[in-house]
């Protein structure tokens, strides 16, 4: 596959025809193709054979590398070097008086590196591959620097939207309360009280999600691998939703394998709360949820299915992206801070597995999720 390329500007200023004419063809179609680096680098090479049309240039063109002569007809390179305020290229200084007075000097006015003349073409190539990989990997790291930023803009920016509709809606109802719109019952307010706790709670469950996708990111997450029976752990994770679905009359079915794994129990814990909970929440009235688990080998396989609202083909690809909840008429009241399924992703990414999903508008989904080398060998106790 032919990578992408980038052409870098070097600009050449020396006295001696030769030189330039030297340093221009042997730097006319050469090229660096590093293995770290996912761009070709090659050159568009000027050269310039005195001090004033050089400033003139570097000021206008913006070379990327300029290759220097210390010793100009009108000037030398450090005053060349002196008279540009904004350095954003690297200098190569070359000279045929070579001293360590000089290469000091040099490098004090911001020159990358010093070659004394004579030197071959190879020399040459050599010196500008370093200035080319430094200024590549400088320019690399600022963009990436910037992605960071714009990233962290977006995800607060987020954030502040989904915290800033239940703090209205809070306030709201404080507001009416404290203006006994209702009169002074108690009675009358227990709505407002129930649905501002609901908000209370909602806002709850994105910081909390926060604080578990920041963990799993960054890679602070402190692990506790056990070995521990997933049916007994998969069965406790769903009692904990059996009231929950109960209000809305929907079923859960289990059908689980006892069998032992090699994991970090919370992990395991947050992937099946995060799958069910969706499963309940985006499910019809009187529908059902079932979950399946099976080995096959060392892997395991976790199947959720559900009667729910099901999802649109075009909204599959950003269902594991951060702060994404779907919206259509099923899913205008549905509460949620759109990181369950990022959370999940990255846990199953974390145990080297992979999710596919099914999903019918209007009929349901099923996750299919896979988990690599966790299931233990048969016979195995649930001590380590």
């Amino acid at each position: 596959m032919n990578k992408p390329e980038i052409k870098l500007k070097v600009m050449i200023v020396d006295d001696e025809h030769g030189m330039c004419a030297g340093g221009e063809r042997c730097l006319k179609n050469y090229a660096i193709e590093e293995k770290e680096f996912s761009d070709k680098i090659s050159f568009e090479v000027k050269s310039y054979n005195n001090g004033k049309s050089a400033v003139e240039a570097i000021r206008t063109e913006q070379p990327d590398i300029l290759i220097l002569d210390y010793k100009l007809p009108d000037m030398n390179g450090l005053e060349i070097l002196e008279s540009i305020e904004d350095k954003k290229f690297l200098t190569i200084i070359i000279t045929a008086f070579a001293s360590l007075d000089v290469a000091i000097a040099a490098t004090k006015k911001g020159a990358f590196d010093f070659l004394s003349k004579p030197f071959t073409p190879e020399e040459l190539r050599e010196s500008v591959k370093k200035a080319a990989k430094s200024l590549y990997t400088a320019r690399k790291m600022k963009a990436l620097e910037e992605e960071k930023k714009q990233v962290r803009f977006e995800f607060i920016s987020i954030l502040a939207h989904e915290l800033k509709s239940p703090l209205a809606a809070i306030e709201g109802y404080l507001r009416l309360i404290d203006e006994r719109v209702k009169g002074e019952s108690l009675e009358s307010y227990d709505q407002m009280v129930k649905r501002s706790i609901e908000r209370i709670n909602s806002m709850r469950k994105l910081i909390a999600d926060i604080i578990d996708l920041t963990k799993l990111e960054s890679g602070r997450k402190k692990r506790n691998i056990e070995t521990f029976d997933i049916k007994d752990l998969i069965t406790r994770t769903a009692e904990g939703f059996y009231n929950y679905a109960a209000k809305r009359n929907i079923k859960i079915n289990l059908s689980c394998e006892s069998f032992y794994v090699k994991a970090d129990q919370t992990d395991i814990e947050m992937l099946v709360s995060n799958f069910l909970s969706n499963a309940i929440k985006y499910n019809r009235d009187g529908g059902s949820v079932n979950i399946e688990v099976k080995r096959n080998d060392k892997n395991i396989s976790l199947v959720f299915s559900d009667t729910g609202i099901g999802i649109k083909e075009e909204d599959l690809k950003k269902l594991f992206n951060d702060f994404v909840r779907i919206k259509n008429e099923h899913t205008r009241e549905i509460e949620g801070s759109g990181l369950g399924l990022s959370i999940v992703k990255k846990i199953v990414d974390y145990y080297g597995g992979n999710i596919d999903v099914k999903s019918e508008y209007g009929k349901g989904s099923v996750f299919s999720v896979n988990l690599a080398n966790i299931a233990e060998e048969v016979g195995v106790g649930k001590s380590i």
